[in-house]
């Protein structure tokens, strides 16, 4: 069955049969596609078309020839600025008519035509705005110690401020993620960022152990509204074939964040307080503040289209003048259904959801279990400082970049094998950088087991952490490009479920991270964290040969 789907420069909604190469390099959004249908005439043509163009694009000359675009219909000239915009009169299941406005070819209000490096400034702070919170998700763990002897409670109740920032990540974006594709882009960043450096001042100056933990549920509140917006946004702006590159950085950043944060954390607290931990945090997410307020554009083009036809409507008299998401956008209802009931449908009932969602949460899990991991290493075995052992996290800074790095290739061998026209491309395809990449996961988790012992030498646990964090990246890769590949329009759902899975044991795995590392002993919870990471390592490869039949079983996978 033919989906809608949107085409920047044409008609704004065209029937479109849903094809590989329209299939992006990650997924786009978290917000499945709920949108009612638009009804049109036997061969999926609106009723009539046109062309709209007035004010200063006539009187400044910049309006196009009458010949341009001829194919959309007569020229209609308002005596309004208007840029040249095309219209389609359609009927809507509701039985009413509409006059869908619509981008021309070069619009520059289209963001599909904006310059390109316009387009990377854009996503440039959306990448910076994704690191400060990555940043502040673990630069909280290195303060834990010396706030709960401030406030006389137990580390263990301490370590709840990292639970809740992270089921928070897991459980908001099932609930806000359709309430932040109602509104433009800009309002939510803009707001969401605002509350959540705001929020570090409550850090700062919190003066008992329930204010911290719950400003640390708001913080992971609103630092996960602007998170989930961003594959929208890059969805917003760029075409398919461009965005894996952005998407990449995207990923990169949001994990390089969270491995980072221990680095500088440890001197601040030791040198400073923990309370500075959060201050300086807070003021050096001033400045992009500033910038997302001042610079950042809307990216939504319908918002675009949407001032267009209101203004349509006052010039002409005419109310039948509407942007697409004006009479597209679902209810409310469906959209809480898709992200939320839809997301854990998929999770307990698709093979492909659920073990690609349990080996991300694995892997996540383990970053929140090293916050405890490496101290107990480098600080209770050998006798470092609370500032020198942060230092091993630069590691997995380094792990993470290398993959980064090395993820190029395997897009390089993906648009290799979307340009033999001989072969057939299908969602295993995008399996190689993980079936090879992520089997250091495993390997770094077994170095690392067996080289904690304090009369060994620092160096090996040291290089152990960039394996494991090269592997996670290939991991988050793997995951999400395989999942959007599969599941197509349902892919928001099934990347929603797999947060959800992973935020939930990243919340999780900091309460019981010190006990079970001191417990059972550091090197043999290594050796279980290595074998179950061996395990996992196993479902790429499994996917790689079974995964078109698991496709063909399930109603919800794409047909290839």
């Amino acid at each position: 069955m033919p989906t809608y789907t949107r085409t920047p420069n044409k008609s704004f909604w065209s029937i479109t049969e849903a094809k590989e190469k329209d299939t992006p390099d990650t997924p786009v959004s978290a917000t499945p596609d709920a949108r009612s249908e638009i009804v049109r005439d036997e061969k999926g043509e609106p009723l009539y078309r046109g062309r709209i163009v007035g004010g200063k694009y006539l009187d400044n000359g910049e309006a196009p020839p009458p010949q341009d675009h001829e194919d959309n219909g007569p020229l209609k000239i308002v005596d309004i600025d208007m840029p040249l915009t095309l219209t389609e009169l359609v009927q809507h299941e509701d039985g009413k008519q509409y006059i869908v406005v619509s981008f021309a070819d070069g619009d520059k209000e289209n963001p599909f035509n904006w310059n390109v490096w316009y387009k990377r400034s854009v996503t440039t702070m959306l990448n910076l705005m994704t690191l400060f919170i990555g940043l502040a998700t673990t630069a909280y763990s290195s303060g834990i110690n010396s706030m709960t002897r401030d406030f006389g409670v137990s580390a263990e109740l301490g370590q709840v401020g990292l639970f809740t920032f992270n089921i928070a990540c897991a459980l908001a974006p099932m609930i806000l993620a359709p309430f932040c594709e109602m509104v433009g882009r800009k309002v939510v960043y803009a707001g969401a960022y605002l509350c959540f450096t705001l929020l570090f001042i409550g850090l700062a100056l919190g003066q008992n152990i329930t204010t911290i933990i719950i400003l640390r549920l708001f913080l992971g509140l609103f630092g996960c509204v602007g998170t989930i917006l961003v594959g929208g946004t890059f969805d917003d702006m760029y075409e398919p074939l461009e965005r894996g590159r952005p998407m990449a950085m995207f990923s990169f950043v949001a994990i390089f964040g969270t491995v980072a944060a221990p680095i500088y954390a440890g001197f601040i607290d030791q040198a400073l307080g923990w309370r500075w931990i959060e201050g300086i945090q807070g003021l050096a997410n001033v400045p992009l503040l500033i910038a997302i307020f001042l610079f950042f554009p809307e990216t939504r083009g319908g918002v675009a289209l949407h001032k267009r036809a209101k203004a349509l409507c006052k010039a002409t008299g005419d109310e039948r003048y509407v942007a697409a998401d004006d009479i597209n956008t679902p209810s409310v209802k469906a959209m809480l259904k898709a992200s939320s009931v839809k997301a854990v449908h998929m999770l307990a009932t698709e093979p492909v959801v659920f073990a690609f969602g349990l080996w991300i949460a694995f892997c996540w899990a383990v970053v929140f279990l090293f916050l405890s991991a490496i101290p107990i290493t480098f600080s209770e075995k050998r006798g470092w400082n609370e500032g020198v052992a942060g230092l091993p996290y630069i590691s997995l800074c380094v792990g993470t970049t290398l993959g980064w790095a090395a993820h190029h290739y395997q897009r390089r061998k993906y648009q290799d094998l979307n340009a033999d026209t001989s072969r057939k491309v299908l969602p295993e395809s995008r399996l190689y950088g993980a079936m090879y990449g992520a089997l250091f996961l495993p390997a770094g988790l077994f170095i690392y087991s067996f080289t904690q012992y304090a009369y060994l030498s620092w160096v090996g646990p040291t290089i152990a952490l960039a394996p494991i964090a090269f592997g996670i990246y290939f991991v988050f890769e793997g995951t999400y490009s395989y999942t959007a590949d599969c599941y197509g329009t349902s892919a928001g759902s099934a990347i929603a479920g797999q947060g959800l899975m992973r935020n939930t044991l990243g919340a999780v795995t900091p309460l019981f991270a010190s006990q079970f590392f001191h417990n059972v002993g550091s090197q043999y919870a290594g050796l279980i964290l290595a074998l179950f990471g061996t395990s996992l390592s196993t479902i790429p490869f499994v996917m790689f040969k079974y995964g078109h039949v698991l496709r063909a079983r399930s109603k919800l996978a794409r047909e290839f």
